[in-house]
């Protein structure tokens, strides 16, 4: 594999209402599924008012940087059709604004698990890296290790912490890593992946004994815990008709639902599974999640057309223009408060038994 020429990633601007850094999250901890979010009063949100605005033998051949174009987006080469999303800089910017949402979520922790403590870590992958920006934070945090990033895009920036390495490869192939990890990550990858279980039968086969994987994935379609978020609902049709067809191509936007079971299935052991919420705007009263709200907001308001072309068109066969009809009163179901839904997030990891 040879490294990538890409320019260097542009940090993401936050929400143009609250906090600008992760690091304004307050209270600490998850929200369990059965705990449901206060909203706050529809009158009183006078802070955030305003809109929310390849293996290791792999190259970097000349046709995986002539990126597939496809409706006004552009796609990987590599593997073209595998991944639903474009990789221009649209989307790799909503990306590294996706980022900072995670770490808000997760009380600005790059990870959940249990790593490093007892036993150095000395390799880590980062398995669909994707602008890389969460491996160069890992690597800038941690310069004992040795930390590798895969994608198929080599969408990566150029300047790069010593201690990491990016690579074009599909995570789906058979894995021909010479030297096994002692952490694997995997953020956001539901809807990318066909085969689940091989996935984490070669995650499993390439960690260390005593190592860890981590997961973290939103689960499909959206929820609401006071049925506010209705049947007739624009917004939930339209994520709904997402995993249809999501699941028609195999590739399902529901996956993380499974994943307990497949990590136990495929030998992993100690399986910690921890959920979040990303509600659509600020409608809870809560300080943390009104300000998860403001940047799941703008992450949807950045991802929505991009998200659905390629599954509406190319599965469902409908037209751009059909989109395009559909996703005008989708966005304005998101930024109603009246509308109390979240995004269910699950964030798990396993160990190698030692």
């Amino acid at each position: 594999m040879a490294d990538t020429t890409s320019p260097k990633a542009k940090s993401p601007s936050p929400p143009k209402s609250g906090p600008s850094s992760p690091k304004a999250a307050s209270t600490p901890g998850a929200a369990p599924e059965d705990e449901q979010l206060e909203a706050e009063a529809e009158d009183d949100d006078s802070l955030y008012g305003g809109s929310i605005s390849g293996s290791d033998t792999t190259s970097l051949a000349s046709s995986v940087l002539k990126y597939r174009q496809e409706n006004g987006r552009t796609y990987h080469a590599y593997k073209a059709g595998q991944y639903f999303l474009p990789n221009d800089d649209t989307e790799n910017h909503r990306l590294d604004l996706q980022h900072n949402l995670c770490l808000l979520t997760q009380d600005d922790k790059l990870f959940l698990s249990p790593i490093g403590k007892g036993k150095p870590i000395k390799r880590v992958l980062d398995a669909g890296c994707g602008t890389g920006i969460w491996a160069i934070d890992f690597a800038d945090e941690h310069p004992e290790a040795s930390v590798v990033g895969v994608d198929l895009s080599p969408i990566q920036p150029e300047f790069i912490p010593p201690n990491l390495e990016f690579f074009v490869d599909d995570l789906e192939s058979d894995w021909t890593f010479v030297q096994p990890f002692d952490f694997i990550y995997c953020r956001l990858l539901t809807g990318s992946i066909l085969d689940w279980p091989k996935l984490f039968g070669q995650a499993f086969a390439n960690l260390n004994p005593g190592g860890y994987i981590e997961l973290f994935d939103t689960l499909n379609p959206l929820v609401s815990d006071d049925d506010t978020l209705t049947e007739d609902s624009a917004l939930l049709k339209w994520n709904r008709l997402l995993v249809e067809a999501s699941e028609k191509l195999g590739r399902p936007l529901n996956s993380c639902k499974n994943y307990r079971q497949q990590l136990v299935d495929a030998g992993f052991v100690n399986i910690v599974e921890t959920h979040f919420k990303w509600p659509m705007n600020t409608w809870p009263k809560d300080s943390k999640y009104k300000n998860i709200g403001a940047w799941s907001a703008e992450n949807f308001s950045q991802g929505v057309q991009a998200v659905s072309l390629m599954l509406f068109t190319n599965v469902l066969g409908w037209t751009v223009d059909q989109v395009e009809i559909l996703l005008v009163d989708v966005r304005k179901d998101v930024k109603n408060r009246a509308i109390h839904g979240y995004w269910p997030i699950h964030v798990v990891y396993a160990q190698k038994p030692e």
